[in-house]
């Protein structure tokens, strides 16, 4: 089995469920046949850049998790940071910006070994 394939099936699914959908309420809001996705995360889909870039923009799923897989590893802290914020609304984000910004004014400024 190529690489990338059981790469797309494994990312996908995994933004599939962190977004708390199904199958077949992603394929219906795609406007794709739930089949297309069970392929996908069975490893038996290489989908066409039409299926391809709405799933992906869909489930926000950065390209580097899809191209650059070996540069992710669980215990990257920045990397989970980065997957957080990446999953979150708009809306969420213009929330958080504020928070993070005082937050890391405050790390840059504490006192050194801590």
């Amino acid at each position: 089995m190529q690489d990338h394939i059981k790469t797309l099936g494994t990312v996908i699914r995994k933004a599939r469920e962190d977004h708390g959908l199904s199958q077949s309420a992603l394929a219906e809001q795609l406007g794709i046949d739930v089949r297309t996705i069970i392929n996908i995360e069975n490893f038996r889909g290489n989908p066409k850049f039409e299926v391809l870039y709405p799933l992906v923009t869909t489930l926000k799923i950065p390209a580097d998790r899809l191209f650059y897989p070996d540069s992710y590893s669980p215990g990257d802290l920045k990397g989970q940071l980065l997957w957080e914020l990446q999953c979150c609304c708009e809306e969420d984000a213009k929330a958080l910006l504020p928070t993070i910004r005082c937050l890391l004014e405050l790390l840059k400024n504490r006192p050194a070994g801590h």
